[in-house]
């Protein structure tokens, strides 16, 4: 059988090779590099969101202390979310290029054109 070529979409790929993939050593490695950034990440987080959410419920005065001009701490935690937000996307997105992309693709040529680098 020869071997596919990469012009067009790549070849279809059976159930059989699928179960297969699951069973691969580089394919548990890519779930645990996934995993070591999305598991924390997220766990962070909702730990800070909830934060914010406990301190708005329940210190309403800590809250509301001015820290300068017509900006109080809330306001300054609620920002922080947009930051935080921006910042947990532009890690993954570098963690994921470094360490989780190059796998995948590795991954994804060997089940779809049989080939290993």
């Amino acid at each position: 059988m020869a071997t596919p070529t990469r012009e067009g979409p790549p070849p279809e790929v059976t159930d059989e090779q699928l179960a297969a993939m699951h069973d691969d050593p580089r394919f548990a490695d890519l779930k645990r590099r996934l995993y070591r950034f999305i598991i924390p990440a997220t766990i962070g987080f909702l730990a800070w969101y909830l934060l914010y959410v406990l301190l708005s419920a329940y210190a309403r005065d800590f809250m509301g202390t001015v820290v300068f001009g017509n900006v109080n701490v809330a306001l300054l935690f609620g920002l922080g979310q947009f930051v935080s937000t921006f910042a947990i996307a532009w890690g993954y997105s570098r963690y994921a290029s470094r360490n989780f992309d190059p796998k995948a693709i590795e991954l994804h040529d060997a089940i779809h054109y049989g080939e290993d680098r």
